[in-house]
């Protein structure tokens, strides 16, 4: 049984559950039979303050795991509601806590939350549990996501418990602990609007402006600025997605968050071959979460997030739908101002406005809009086709005409490009040469379920420095063997 620590590792906050109290429900994490620290992240837990030693220990896994909560702490599973595939339900963390809030050295509030960590009142039927591999999976792709400068949860560990999951065999348990900038979701706001319970709408929309959007407190219209910032911020997140080829696979309004950082990596996953219509996760038989249906996918959420507003907008709720849209509107805009900046980065062409004689954005997008066709029909490889374009920047263009069937059309288009001047250097700063390729993960995910770090190890340094390549990551860098086949991945419930 539990018992409280004597020292505590941490202070943690509650504003979440005291400003909030109708959205949390005060539990407590189930016990860890033997619980085994498999991973922990040194740098991330100096930046909150920890101390990594003291993580180690007895009591540092008694927070890890949420069984020995530091004094004053009062976790609690979070309510919400979402669309997931389209339909709506009341939800909540089924299998998850959050221990509180604490400030990192930077001053920044963060959440310290759980995954794994047992049966809630939102749970749903479900054990309230989670097996080593996907909460590793979530370790390693949101690791790598940060290094690549895409905001994201982080994750501060993994802890094995010493129980057996029961999934299509039986598996190891886990526990994950992740930070966030918070946790609150469109779906958050969409089970408060079900609720119709306009004060409590107010309140969480204060918590929301004070915690990610402060800005917005300062605007004559505090709510409709809110809306347009959490637009913006998405907006660019999605776009980092696109650019880097990240197929998040699960973008119900519950995975998608106010403070506009990616979060839940379950069906996840990196294009290999250049494919729009690319799927990985087992359960979007009809592709709604595609590639290249992210952008209209996240309008359609923020659409979800824009009604639940209304009666924060205006008296009139005519004018409220009007204020709304317009401001969704945006959404377009910004995705595409910040793809064709990314775009042009990619290519190595600067930014508008380096030097008056510079291609124009509809130029770069033109350019842009024909190589992606020719990726897409010859199926290249997408991270490593990147790569490569820097070494034709060079003066080298075999690499990358070995990789398309049709010669003339990027030759053309290759002399098009060179004309232009790309930088390779600055191609090579923004274009990954290591990521969680998807046969790395499973090959790590299966060691790791059998006791076998190492593989994992291996690749969390790789990705950890995605950009500079270095002697003896070659694998890291090569795409799946031909015998991997068709890429699948399943909920980590």
């Amino acid at each position: 049984m539990s018992t409280t620590p004597t020292t505590s590792l941490t202070t943690l906050q509650a504003r979440f559950a005291t400003e909030l109290p109708e959205l949390a429900r005060v539990w407590q994490a189930d016990e860890a039979p033997a619980p085994r620290l498999l991973v922990l992240n040194e740098p991330l837990a100096a930046e909150l303050g920890l101390d990594a030693e003291e993580l180690r220990g007895a009591e540092g896994l008694g927070l890890l795991t949420g069984t020995l909560p530091p004094k004053g702490a009062h976790p609690v599973a979070q309510a919400y509601a979402g669309h997931q595939f389209g339909g709506f339900a009341r939800l909540g963390d089924g299998r998850a806590l959050l221990l509180g809030e604490l400030t990192d050295t930077a001053g920044r509030l963060r959440d310290l939350h759980l995954k794994g960590s047992g049966r809630t009142p939102y749970a749903r039927g479900g054990d309230g549990l989670a097996a080593v591999g996907p909460m590793l999976r979530e370790f390693i792709v949101s690791e790598a996501m940060h290094a690549l400068g895409i905001p994201t949860t982080r994750s501060l560990a993994v802890v094995a418990t010493g129980r057996d999951v029961y999934r299509e065999s039986v598996l190891p348990g886990a526990v994950l602990a992740r930070v966030a900038s918070s946790h609150l979701r469109v779906g958050t706001f969409q089970l408060v609007a079900a609720l119709g319970d306009d004060a409590l709408l107010r309140r969480l929309a204060d918590h929301a402006i004070a915690r990610h959007h402060p800005a917005a407190a300062k605007d004559p219209q505090p709510y409709l600025a809110l809306y347009r910032a959490v637009i913006a911020a998405q907006a660019e997140l999605i776009a980092q997605w696109m650019l880097v080829g990240f197929v998040h696979g699960v973008m119900n309004t519950d995975n998608m968050t106010i403070s506009g950082e990616t979060i839940d990596y379950g069906p996840c996953a990196f294009l290999e071959a250049f494919d729009p219509g690319t799927v990985f996760s087992s359960i979007d038989t009809g592709g709604r979460y595609a590639y290249a249906n992210q952008p209209p996918i996240g309008a359609w959420n923020l659409a979800r997030f824009g009604e639940t507003l209304l009666p924060l907008l205006a008296d009139s709720p005519d004018e409220a739908v009007e204020l709304a849209t317009a401001a969704l509107d945006g959404f377009g805009e910004a995705y595409n101002a910040a793809w064709s900046a990314g775009i042009r980065a990619k290519l190595g062409l600067g930014t508008v406005g380096d030097a008056a004689d510079g291609p124009s954005v509809e130029a770069v997008d033109e350019l842009a809009g024909e190589l992606l066709g020719l990726l897409r029909a010859s199926h290249v490889e997408h991270t490593s086709f990147w790569r490569e374009l820097a070494t034709a920047a060079r003066g080298d263009a075999e690499p990358v005409r070995g990789r398309f069937l049709d010669l003339p059309a990027i030759d053309a288009w290759l002399e098009r490009w060179r004309a232009l001047g790309p930088d390779p250097d600055a191609m090579d700063a923004v274009n990954p040469l290591y990521i969680p390729r998807n046969h790395l993960v499973e090959e790590a995910l299966d060691a790791a379920t059998g006791g076998d770090l190492v593989p994992l190890l291996g690749l969390l340094d790789a990705v950890r420095s995605p950009y500079v390549e270095r002697p003896g990551l070659e694998r890291y860098a090569e795409p799946a063997p031909e015998d991997f086949g068709k890429y699948m991945t399943f909920c980590g419930t």
